[in-house]
């Protein structure tokens, strides 16, 4: 039986329309998750959240405890994990305001916990281990999120690259250059390790990345932080939608 975890990231604290019936704190080997996990139910049914940024969204990036978030879904015996990711557009199957389900990922990060296979938290769960990350966002899930956001008349891109970079700042119009080079099309900075983790761990994770602004060089103005609010106050309320659509497939 499948149990459905959404990690909320920029813009999406909380999830507008659920009913909250539990705030689950947990430790994990790996110290503690960005916060409380929250036991929801979406008229789909019900579904754990977590805010990925913290309550309030204080925490940048490179700083999340992704091993701690994944770990304690993983604790609470979440089998699918759906992300939500603010990211920027590269190419033209990237345009602001776009929902995109990334197929593959090429990670730019450096100095994170990138893996549970290591000696020093004495985790029982794991050993070494090398993953085959030929694939790293679950099929299954990627096509319920496509056929969902075709039927809802979204602005749905069926595939992408997803170039993850350190931040907490924006990227340059050379590396924006660079990555397009290396055949990205969206840049964000939060689904490494976060995906590879899960894979360790045997959990399906799938991305809905809203894309909120062009990337650096690639529009006539400077990124403001008022535009990209704007993008997604509107943008969030789609990604809802179609993750309470989704949640309905995957249970069916």
């Amino acid at each position: 039986m499948k149990s459905i975890a959404i990690i909320g990231g920029t813009g999406l604290n909380q999830f507008p329309g659920a009913t909250h019936s539990e705030s689950i704190e947990l430790d994990t080997p790996y110290g503690k998750p960005s916060g409380k996990i929250e036991k929801l139910t979406l008229a789909s049914g019900a579904v754990h959240f977590l805010a990925r940024h913290g309550q309030p969204h204080n925490l940048p990036p490179h700083q999340i405890n992704y091993q701690a978030n994944i770990h304690a879904l993983h604790q609470l015996g979440i089998t699918d994990i759906i992300a939500v990711n603010a990211v920027g557009g590269i190419t033209d199957k990237a345009p602001t305001g776009c929902l995109s389900i990334p197929d593959q990922l090429i990670d730019y990060t450096w100095g994170r916990a990138h893996t549970y296979s290591q000696q020093e938290n004495n985790d029982p769960l794991l050993s070494v281990q090398h993953i085959d990350f030929s694939q790293p966002f679950n099929e299954e899930i990627r096509n319920a999120l496509i056929s969902q956001g075709k039927a809802l008349q979204l602005p749905i891109a069926d595939s992408g690259t997803y170039a993850v970079t350190q931040g907490p700042r924006l990227e340059t119009a050379a590396e924006i250059a660079k990555y397009e080079r290396d055949g990205c099309d969206l840049v964000g900075m939060t689904a490494m390790p976060e995906t590879a983790l899960a894979k360790e761990l045997g959990i399906r994770y799938a991305s809905v990345c809203l894309v909120v602004n062009p990337a650096a060089g690639k529009a006539d103005q400077e990124i403001t932080m008022e535009d990209i609010r704007a993008v997604v106050d509107k943008g969030m309320q789609q990604v809802t939608t179609l993750i309470t659509h989704t949640v309905s497939a995957l249970h069916a």
